[in-house]
């Protein structure tokens, strides 16, 4: 039985024959490119990122095994990828794995590791994905959480998309923000105690501090020099969950009920379309920050 997508992003089963099948894929495509021409008549955001919630309500919406819902989760990231490169977005944020879901049940630990070992061998093969539409994958977060498989993999996926250009993908890996600006004051105080500067006792609201904020902000593990544009979290979800909480202070945050594995174009879509409406309040807000 073959698959059409259709514009909700999901999959239906159909009877049409070969022909017919690639004429509605054509038409989709033309709709599809049509549509973001029209979205690049106004400013499109440079940054979007992503919670990607949902996986295991959708497996037991669907009667399957909750650990399924990861793996269909993958080809929904595969999707919106592919629609950003479309639209020319150039940088990517999904949250991929907190820290607190290391308390998750093992087996289910174990089965999102073994996804992501699996994912990141398939980023080293040719005419992979990342290669195809030129995706340059960043694995950030406390990464000695993880286990030496898993970040001697990660490296070599780094290094073997370093060189494509048209989108960087932030995969956030045994991540928290809490985490993060943690480590961002520690490595500043680290580094200042380096070079023989004396920490203790500064304040920080003086007219030179010792520490400044520039310098905490280059230590974090996702640069604030693209902050997000927009910030996606679906379930009808609208808490942050101790993600990016430096770097979306000025971004829009939509929040769809679609669960992750069913996030398509039209969510993108209208994503940005409420960016766009918002853009100078938005701009107003980052002149500001």
């Amino acid at each position: 039985m073959q698959v059409v997508e259709v514009f909700s992003g999901s999959f239906i089963p159909n009877s049409y024959d070969k022909m017919a099948n690639q004429l509605l894929r054509r038409i989709y495509g033309w709709l599809r490119r049509f549509i973001f021409h029209v979205l690049s008549v106004g400013p499109l955001p440079n940054h979007i990122a992503f919670i990607m919630d949902g996986n295991r309500r959708y497996a037991r919406k669907k009667k399957l095994p909750e650990t399924e819902g990861y793996r269909i989760g993958f080809f929904a990231l595969m999707s919106i990828l592919k629609y950003c490169h479309e639209l020319g977005i150039k940088h990517i944020t999904i949250f991929a794995f907190s820290i607190d879901n290391f308390r998750r049940r093992p087996e289910e630990v174990q089965f999102i590791m073994d996804l992501m070992h699996e994912k990141m061998q398939g980023l080293l093969e040719d005419g992979n994905f990342a290669k195809r539409y030129g995706v340059r994958v960043s694995f950030v977060g406390n990464l000695k959480l993880l286990s030496e498989k898993l970040r001697a993999t990660a490296l070599k996926a780094m290094e073997a998309t370093a060189e494509n250009t048209e989108i960087v993908l932030k995969v956030c890996m045994a991540y928290t923000a809490i985490d993060e600006i943690v480590h961002a004051v520690e490595e500043s105080c680290h580094e200042k105690w380096e070079k023989g500067t004396q920490v203790t006792g500064a304040k920080l609201e003086s007219p030179n501090p010792v520490i400044k904020l520039r310098e905490i902000e280059k230590k974090m593990y996702i640069s604030v020099a693209h902050n997000p544009d927009i910030l996606i979290r679906t379930s009808g979800e609208t808490r942050l969950s101790n993600f990016i909480l430096w770097q979306t202070q000025s971004c829009l945050l939509y929040s769809p009920a679609a669960l992750w594995p069913e996030l398509g174009l039209r969510h993108l879509v209208w994503a940005v379309l409420n960016f766009q409406r918002h853009y100078h309040y938005l701009e107003k807000m980052k002149k500001q920050s």
